[in-house]
């Protein structure tokens, strides 16, 4: 059961150690100066859907999950998450109230962001479903990194692919790569792309498809915070 009092206690000392920390404060500014950027360089012309999504997959995979590793790798660096972890406080308490600072970070980022380039197309109930699932993803992909990284430095060496991987898939749709080719065949079915296919399509197939990614990177998250419980 969640313990209202013990997750507040956690959001309002991780909202503190956040505005502390010059690096996480920049990385909600990423996918704003990008949209900026793009805003600039579009001439007032509508951006293409995968665009749109290129710009969440930067969000998400820039702030939620670096930001949720960095902040994880910290306290694992400084042994205050072993101590958290045999606190009175349960495993749920312990996410749900970092969690809160990670989604309303990226809630404000995403929500600028969009606002510049265009949130239509998210203003409705299947995007919105889509984005949460997605949220979930690099919230748990983000969480199992930090728990298995030792140090902020390491998670240094993880930030990259993520970004690479799952926040930046999109671009491929403007290179023109064969459509049979095997990196698109394997990029496609990864989540962002995936949600892009559920936008353009009344198939619920791909909402399922990122659902088996939200529930992978969930049992990731689990297997780490198991293994740092057990840790000597």
């Amino acid at each position: 059961m969640m313990n209202i009092q013990r997750i507040s206690a956690i959001f309002e000392k991780d909202i503190k150690d956040f505005m502390k920390n010059m690096m996480l404060l920049m990385m909600p500014l990423i996918p704003i100066g990008l949209a900026l950027l793009y805003k600039q360089m579009s001439n007032g012309e509508e951006f293409p859907i995968y665009f749109l999504y290129l710009n969440v997959g930067i969000a998400y995979s820039s702030v939620t999950s670096t930001c949720m590793m960095t902040m994880m790798a910290e306290e694992n660096e400084k042994k205050t998450l072993r101590g958290l972890i045999q606190s009175p406080a349960s495993m749920v308490d312990i996410l749900v109230g970092k969690s809160l600072v990670v989604g309303l970070v990226t809630f404000v980022s995403l929500t600028v962001s969009l606002a510049i380039i265009g949130s239509d197309p998210f203003l409705n109930g299947k995007a919105i479903l889509a984005l949460l699932l997605l949220f979930l993803f690099f919230l748990f992909l983000g969480i199992g990194i930090g728990l298995f990284s030792k140090s902020i430095s390491a998670t240094s060496a993880y930030t990259m692919p993520v970004m690479l991987l799952f926040g930046f898939t999109p671009i491929l749709g403007s290179l023109q790569l064969d459509e049979d080719g095997i990196v698109m065949k394997i990029t496609d079915t990864f989540p962002i792309m995936q949600a892009i296919e559920f936008h353009d399509t009344s198939s619920w197939m791909p909402l399922a498809i990122i659902s088996g990614w939200v529930f992978a990177a969930a049992l990731f998250m689990y297997s780490c915070f198991k293994k740092t419980m057990t840790d000597d």
